[in-house]
């Protein structure tokens, strides 16, 4: 196989349209895809750490993240979440309903570092995905402060919050370090600059003929999962 594909940002947004405007999927059924192939990765890598914070932003990869969150507690996880900014569209609060009465808490503050060391055994990032342009709303800014902090294992979905999709780390943003990432449809080209232990590719949606078009070079899927590791 040819080396593996990198998408920059105008990619990846238009291969976003076509998967909704040409090939017809809708927003929910991506985005449980996306979710359930985050919580098989974070599941996978750590069976063993039970009590999951899911940082959950205003946009689609928050909406990964609360889809993430119900498939975790079906797994046998304890997730939590934190959701400071929520939309009154109707396929969020679907989605926060649902969390909901699986028995998943929201959290109302945002937690100090210690309190996080003490409640979870892994922290979410689920903020902000592929679409995001600085500069960083004031109400996200210490939140990000703290998760560049953490020493408990931080997965991020899709590209780790406040990077550039293209150059990574920005130096006016706290950089976050995550362990894992799970890159949806293909990976970005900021993952190029991932140096954490587990990169997963997620998702197991994009019609052979994108591929092509794009010149992808997806991985094969093994058997029937969801989930492929990558090495960077």
């Amino acid at each position: 196989m040819s080396k593996m594909k990198y998408l920059c940002q105008k990619e990846a947004i238009a291969i976003d349209e076509e998967l909704f405007n040409v090939y017809r999927f809708s927003v929910d059924q991506l985005m449980e895809l996306a979710g359930l192939s985050s919580a098989t990765a974070i599941a996978k890598c750590y069976p063993d750490k039970k009590r999951v914070l899911i940082c959950v932003g205003p946009g689609n990869n928050g909406g990964d993240g609360l889809v993430a969150a119900r498939h975790l507690k079906m797994f046998g996880f304890i997730p939590s979440i934190f959701y400071p900014k929520r939309t009154d569209k109707p396929l969020y609060t679907n989605l926060t309903n649902q969390c909901k009465m699986m028995g998943i808490n929201f959290v109302e503050e945002f937690p100090s570092e210690q309190t996080i060391q003490k409640q979870a055994d892994i922290v979410v990032d689920a903020l902000f995905g592929f679409g995001f342009k600085p500069p960083v709303r004031p109400q996200f800014q210490p939140i990000l402060e703290s998760l560049s902090k953490t020493s408990i294992p931080l997965c991020s979905i899709d590209i780790p919050s406040g990077w550039d999709v293209e150059e990574g780390p920005n130096n006016e943003i706290p950089s976050l370090s995550p362990e894992l990432v799970i890159s949806l449809t293909a990976p970005k080209i900021c993952m190029k600059k991932f140096n954490g232990k587990y990169h997963f590719l997620g998702g197991r949606f994009v019609p052979n003929a994108l591929k092509e078009k794009y010149g992808l070079e997806l991985p094969e899927y093994p058997g029937t999962e969801c989930i492929v590791k990558l090495n960077n």
